[in-house]
């Protein structure tokens, strides 16, 4: 089977094209944007494409059995452009788009598209998990942008029979991690004390790279992967606290935390206008992927603490 990988030298698509390309019988190709791209010892055949570029007319997909879309505009916190809603979709929306149709016109069977939580929401309340059955409700470009993308592909699949497989995870770490995650790893490494000992009644769904990367192998051949929308975690969610306690300690650098009322945190990102920060540091979100684990019949391997000391192993 040949497989087509986007994404190739982001955080997901560079670990997932490695990971595939030990798997017998699988023969993996990367889309690259430039010749400087493609690394520099490889045994990867690599194609040039770009999203959002006519990539339907500069990449060849005669011989692709499948794809995996790990490519995109990543979330953005503070964003510059002039209109970030149009870039998101020029991008992930009509770029996926694009590829799609130049996937089903070429005789691919199956589409694999990493989407992201945040078509479901920002946040959910205790133990109420956002689930397969959840209405979407984006609230940024980003999540537009892939909500978008993904009532696209279906309309493909129905009109093309390209078999559609959407991914959603929440927030991935892993080995060259960025954004807020690689920022806590920065603040426990330097052990600056941090007043988030008292936020341990909010719960955060994660999933280690390790997991999705296996899950994502998983939906190549299965047939229930087709047409399906899956959501996908560690299936263990931690309250702050014990992220920050589990993090440090995989890093070799205990966390320093100390006591302050979550109410009063809260206040103080309301007056200077970063409730959304803190909302990813001490709200809930958590999914339910008890219909990824039935229909594929898959388990995450790694659990939350070998996926921290994988991380760890890695980057050093």
């Amino acid at each position: 089977m040949k497989i087509l990988v986007t994404g190739t030298t982001g955080f997901i698509g560079s670990a997932l094209i490695k990971h595939l390309a030990h798997i017998q019988d699988l023969c993996v190709v990367g889309m690259v944007r430039s010749i400087k791209d493609i690394p520099v010892s490889t045994t990867v055949e690599f194609r040039l494409g770009e999203l959002g570029n006519s990539n339907k007319k500069t990449i060849d997909l005669s011989d692709i059995d499948l794809i995996i879309h790990t490519a995109g505009r990543a979330h953005i916190m503070k964003d510059g452009s002039a209109n970030p809603i149009e870039e998101f979709r020029r991008v992930n929306t009509f770029g996926t788009l694009d590829l799609a149709r130049s996937a089903a016109n070429s005789g691919v069977k199956r589409f694999i598209f990493l989407s992201s939580i945040k078509v479901n929401g920002e946040s959910t309340n205790i133990d109420l998990p956002f689930s397969v059955k959840s209405i979407a409700d984006p609230k940024d470009p980003y999540g537009v942008s892939k909500h978008e993308a993904e009532m696209g592909l279906r309309r493909i699949s129905n009109e093309t029979g390209l078999e559609v497989t959407i991914i959603r995870p929440p927030l991935v770490y892993g080995p060259r991690v960025k954004g807020n995650f690689n920022t806590l790893i920065k603040v426990l490494s330097s052990r600056i004390p941090l007043p988030l000992a008292s936020v341990r009644n909010n719960r955060r769904s994660m999933v280690g790279l390790d997991n999705l990367l296996s899950m994502i192998a998983t939906c190549i051949r299965h047939p229930n992967a087709a047409n399906q929308t899956f959501l996908i975690s560690d299936k263990v969610d931690l309250s702050t606290y014990s992220l920050l306690r589990l993090l440090g300690a995989s890093i070799g650098k205990p966390a320093v935390l100390f006591k302050f009322p979550v109410v009063i945190l809260n206040l103080i990102a309301k007056l200077f206008n970063m409730e959304t920060k803190a909302q990813k540091i001490m709200g809930t979100l958590q999914v339910d992927i008890s219909h990824t684990c039935s229909h594929l019949g898959w388990e995450p391997p790694f659990s939350v603490e070998q996926g921290l000391k994988n991380m760890n192993k890695k980057i050093k």
